[in-house]
């Protein structure tokens, strides 16, 4: 039998997984990134919290710390190889399910954000306003350095420009409280730090290039 365009939507529409809105998931997790999770194929953004992108990175102390990796490895903890148990809030524009998720009867969103990995959404909710309290108290992950809200690092867009050439590879930082620091191939931060030209941050063809630039070698 012929099929109509009509029944060819209506077959295309059924083949689209609905959205789970209300509904609960449950079962391992794969972690993407400090704050969102695929469970049983389906991407999962936690609920009232934001960590730090996963190419993003924090100044501590002059020293740049991969702290976008460092909130997704936190997240990888908390979840390990656990079942978890998910309240679906919403869906958002991206198509996620947002999510309450549980590791028995640990919330595992504050369990991030009580370890200071990430912080209260508070645009969304105020769920976690008191973990993120206790975390600033103790002086514990993000609040160890200086960082960009996720939120603005999001908006802001920034992409790392690639070097002029193909031998000018170190990375010159400027640090929140304006240290300047390059970073060579092979030292512990170099591939984590992202170079934005348009805040002063430069890429040096040489270590003495950069020492005339007023920046110093990275301590490791």
């Amino acid at each position: 039998m012929a099929l109509t365009l009509r029944s060819l939507l209506v077959l295309a529409v059924l083949s689209v997984p609905f959205p789970s809105w209300g509904t609960e998931l449950a079962g391992r997790a794969r972690v993407i990134d400090g704050d969102t999770l695929e469970i049983a194929g389906q991407k999962v953004r936690l609920f009232g919290i934001d960590a730090p992108e996963l190419d993003q990175r924090c100044d501590q102390d002059g020293r740049v710390w991969a702290c976008g990796l460092a909130a997704r490895d936190m997240l990888a903890g908390a979840v390990g190889r656990q079942r978890l148990t998910c309240a679906v809030q919403d869906i958002d524009r991206y198509g996620r399910n947002v999510a309450i998720c549980f590791a028995g009867d640990q919330d595992v969103a504050a369990l991030v954000v009580r370890n200071g990995m990430a912080i209260a959404y508070r645009r969304y909710s105020g769920r976690y306003v008191n973990a993120e309290a206790a975390a600033r108290r103790e002086g514990v992950g993000l609040w160890t350095s200086t960082y960009i809200q996720p939120e603005q690092y999001r908006a802001e867009g920034r992409v790392e420009q690639p070097p002029p050439t193909g031998e000018c590879v170190i990375k010159g930082n400027i640090g929140r409280s304006g240290t300047r620091i390059y970073h060579l191939p092979g030292q512990a931060d170099y591939d984590a730090t992202r170079i934005n030209e348009a805040a002063g941050e430069r890429w040096f063809c040489s270590e003495a290039e950069a020492r005339a630039a007023g920046f110093r070698r990275a301590a490791r």
